[in-house]
């Protein structure tokens, strides 16, 4: 790309200089760091070109994050007033560039709490359309169509999710339907809530924005930074309600989004590994992200440990067949 063209497209100002290659690597495309008198940028080519039409409402929902004091890096448009410019065959958007630290699923309950309360509490962003990845199951056949391909593929991992099978079969059921839709930022993983430099946090990748019930969106960020800690789950979710955090988890229908997206990222990495793509592209890298699953999966006894720490109810006794 020529830096001096893109900033002048965006109108970041002058002496533009671009990083000799990209400095973050995400599942949905790259990151590039443009320096300019005005300050620094972050330069994001995406895999796969979208319209304008299909990034409007989730970039309104960004802005609106960042007016109402969100931490989240700001957007720039180009001077047209669009989020992306073609750029020598290539899609780019930028955004103001934040010192992030690595993803910790440690990080500060009470800091995420906060956050996500604040973004739950946004108002006067449209509703899009609902994404069947946030509460549909993937489902028994597919489970066993993947576990076959699988094997016979001779993947390293086919055992593990063989395994892993009845135990994600028996979470889909208690998938519901989302209720209390409303806008919220729907991929609130440590990816993406990230602390920054100077030891704040710093919300980022709002693309997948869109409509969803905020209870099953904290159900997510609960699993991601709780996990098997009752301590911090309890003061996660304090946070959230004193930050006034509109929404609770109080029944296993909550963790509905977390079980559809881990369902789904499941699902594709292992479809990755099957047929690299650039969003994988190769093996290891797939093998390395179903790995995640693996490692620490979101089983019904844990979700049931979480609901009970942050909800107080005990849970009923569940058979283990499915």
């Amino acid at each position: 790309m020529d830096a001096v063209d893109l900033a002048r497209r965006f109108a970041l100002g002058g002496a533009a200089r671009l990083s000799d290659g990209p400095v973050a690597r995400g599942r949905q495309g790259v990151v590039w760091r443009l320096e300019t008198s005005d300050g620094s940028w972050a330069v994001k080519v995406p895999f796969r070109q979208s319209g304008e039409d299909e990034v409007h409402l989730a970039t309104v929902f960004q802005e609106a994050a960042y007016t109402a004091g969100v931490p989240t890096p700001q957007v720039r448009r180009t001077t047209e007033g669009s989020v992306f410019a073609s750029m020598e065959s290539r899609q780019v958007r930028v955004y103001e560039w934040v010192d992030l630290r690595a993803p910790d699923p440690c990080l500060d309950p009470v800091r995420v709490g906060s956050v996500v309360a604040a973004i739950h509490q946004l108002s006067g962003t449209d509703l899009g359309p609902l994404d069947p990845w946030n509460h549909e199951a993937v489902g028994a056949d597919r489970w066993d169509q993947l576990v076959e391909q699988l094997l016979d593929a001779g993947a390293p991992f086919a055992g593990r999710l063989a395994d892993l099978r009845d135990e994600l079969v028996a979470l889909e059921s208690w998938i519901e339907p989302p209720q209390n839709l409303r806008t919220c930022h729907r991929d609130l993983w440590a990816d993406n809530v990230l602390a920054t430099a100077d030891g704040g946090v710093c919300v980022i990748d709002w693309e997948a924005s869109g409509p969803a019930d905020p209870s099953q969106e904290l159900g997510c960020v609960l699993f991601e930074f709780a996990r098997t800690d009752v301590g911090r789950a309890r003061a996660l979710t304090d946070a959230y309600r004193e930050a006034g955090g509109p929404a609770t988890v109080n029944q296993r229908g909550h963790f509905s989004m977390l079980i559809a997206q881990l369902g789904h990222i499941t699902e594709i990495a292992a479809t990755d590994w099957l047929k690299p793509n650039p969003r994988s592209p190769d093996r290891a890298d797939s093998a390395a992200w179903i790995g995640e699953v693996f490692d620490e999966p979101h089983t019904r006894d844990l979700l049931d440990a979480l609901l009970q720490a942050v909800s107080g109810a005990a849970m009923p006794s569940q058979p283990r067949e499915t």
